[in-house]
């Protein structure tokens, strides 16, 4: 059985403006996971990410942490915090040292670890986020994609459970993104619960294990990509397309050119393997 690492219930949000973010969520989110939020922007994801995080505190509503709830006091945020990692949709707000060694050595520092072990720390990151070559640069002098970089090894030198990322594509040329994502993916096979909202259909359809999509404070719908991404309905309440790879397996299969008993495939890649076999079978007749 998987094991809960997160629970929310009935976590609602108000801003002082009087936008009410979030109505009432109940949600559990398993260790370990790959989950994908979607929804417009307004619907509540972003206010969500910053409760599981311990920024907002819930006017309403209780979360969890390994079955702890939370408290709302600094030693249980830091802890939390080191836990619980946020990246924000802007790396600006969160990078703020001189230099970017320095920048990932502070959240390791206010752990109160010995000096060696910040150092070791330090260094996987910096290994594992491929940041060796631009390590001593200022961290505004850096590209919207090293930013990115620089802010997930923030979090990563904490040694965290999940890892929250908001739109961690925003911004990004596809160049950056893909280097972005590959992180992100090796975050993931590390166990780490992992956690991002976007806007790319295709990417949560292909990436995730789970997706939920929110809309106006609620959760509209949560399920298996293939159950969410099937649900028409559902999808046009939300103002989202069907991914590609499902929505042109799907015309396929009404075609009776694809059997619909075939996994459905995940990404374009995985449909062309489909389309290739048919042709093989096709040319030996």
């Amino acid at each position: 059985m998987e094991e809960t690492i997160i629970k929310a219930e009935n976590i609602s949000f108000t801003y002082e403006d009087g936008t009410n973010a979030l109505k009432g969520i109940d949600l559990e989110i398993k260790k370990g996971r790959k989950i994908a939020f979607l929804g417009a922007n307004g619907s509540g994801k972003s206010t969500f990410f910053l409760c599981l995080n311990g920024i907002h505190q819930p006017e309403a509503g209780t979360l969890y942490y390994k079955g702890e709830p939370y408290r709302y006091k600094k030693d249980f945020l830091l802890q939390l915090r080191s836990k619980v990692g946020i990246v924000f949709q802007d790396p600006d707000r969160q990078l703020f040292s001189a230099s970017v060694r320095q920048e990932i050595s502070f959240g390791a520092m206010n752990l109160g670890l010995a000096t060696e072990e910040v150092k070791a720390r330090v260094n996987r990151s910096i290994e594992e986020l491929e940041i060796t070559p631009f390590q001593e640069k200022p961290t505004h002098f850096l590209s919207g994609g090293q930013k990115k970089q620089v802010a997930i090894a923030d979090i990563l030198v904490m040694d965290p459970e999940v890892i929250v990322l908001d739109e961690p594509a925003a911004a990004l040329d596809p160049k950056h993104t893909a280097i972005v994502n590959h992180h992100i993916d090796q975050l993931a096979k590390k166990g780490i619960t992992v956690l991002i909202s976007t806007h790319d259909v295709d990417h949560a359809y292909a990436w995730a294990d789970e997706v939920i999509l929110f809309h106006e404070g609620n959760i509209l719908k949560s399920g298996t990509p293939r159950t969410v991404f099937s649900d028409e309905k559902t999808l046009i309440a939300t103002n989202l397309q069907k991914p590609s790879a499902l929505r042109l397996f799907d015309d396929l299969c009404a075609k009776g050119l694809l059997d619909p008993a075939l996994p459905p495939p995940r990404n374009l890649a995985e449909l062309e393997l489909y389309i290739h076999d048919i042709s093989k079978r096709s040319a030996a007749l």
